[in-house]
């Protein structure tokens, strides 16, 4: 073998290294504890990122996220600057009329967050155009709320601080958003809300992939389902939710990970 033959190979060799080794990006909106956010360190951490990860080392890539504000997570994901979302997005129809979705990995749903002196009992009293109620901006949320309460008076806003402030301060009668972020909200301010948790629709949370993008759904779904199998799902509970888990147990509500 000549020396440019050599020489080819070695080039040849470099190249499907690096393709290997070709970054796994994963866009988040880092904002939602305990499921993805930035710690004390400015790392990423939570639920997302623990199984980013591990969708990372099962396809043999080295990962990278970034943190993108909810409203863009699709954009960035059709226009390829990214390859995954993992950011607690629920798979609905209206979604997967522009990306595809692995298999759900969380089932959870729309509950309500209350101001403390709110006469709403239950979702029909919304319905009103005497009522406010607070959305974030992107959400199934806020798909919600203009799909079944169209009477009721809507601020869009896009951010949950600033949502669950309107509420706190009892500018809105209410905050339709996910459970387990209204859990965590009304324990923060138990003072001034009140929490009904019992599902105005349940819905389930999966990774957003690209349209066409077969082998890499493949790649994603075995994770899944090997994460399931060997217990890490469980372990991801354990460590980021064990009083989000206790909560629910005691209210009868299905754990997020039970699908």
């Amino acid at each position: 073998m000549n020396r440019f033959c050599v020489l080819c190979l070695l080039v040849l060799a470099g190249f499907l290294a690096g393709c290997s080794e070709k970054k796994l990006v994963i866009a988040m909106d880092a904002t939602y504890p305990p499921f993805e956010y930035t710690n004390e360190t400015g790392e990423f951490a939570g639920v997302s990122v623990d199984l980013g990860k591990a969708i990372g080392e099962h396809l043999g890539r080295p990962v990278e996220f970034r943190n993108i504000n909810f409203d863009g997570l699709i954009a960035a994901l059709k226009s390829g600057s990214v390859d995954l979302i993992i950011s607690s997005v629920t798979a609905n129809e209206e979604r997967r009329k522009s990306v595809d979705f692995s298999d759900p990995y969380v089932k959870t749903g729309l509950a309500m967050l209350l101001w403390k002196d709110s006469p709403v009992q239950k979702v029909e009293d919304l319905n009103d155009a005497g009522r406010k109620v607070v959305v974030r901006l992107g959400t199934t949320g806020e798909q919600y709320v203009r799909q079944y309460l169209p009477k009721a008076q809507v601020i869009a806003l896009d951010g949950d601080t600033a949502c669950v402030m309107e509420v706190v301060k009892g500018s809105v009668d209410a905050w339709i958003y996910d459970q387990l972020s209204l859990m965590n909200y009304h324990a923060r301010h138990p003072e001034t809300t009140k929490v009904l948790l019992k599902p105005l629709r349940e819905e389930v949370w999966a990774v957003a992939l690209r349209q066409g993008d077969t082998e890499l759904k493949t790649k994603v779904n075995e994770c899944i389902t090997k994460l399931r199998k060997d217990g890490s799902f469980s372990k991801f509970g354990e460590k980021h939710l064990a009083k989000e888990k206790k909560m629910m147990e005691e209210q009868g509500i299905p754990f997020v990970f039970d699908l």
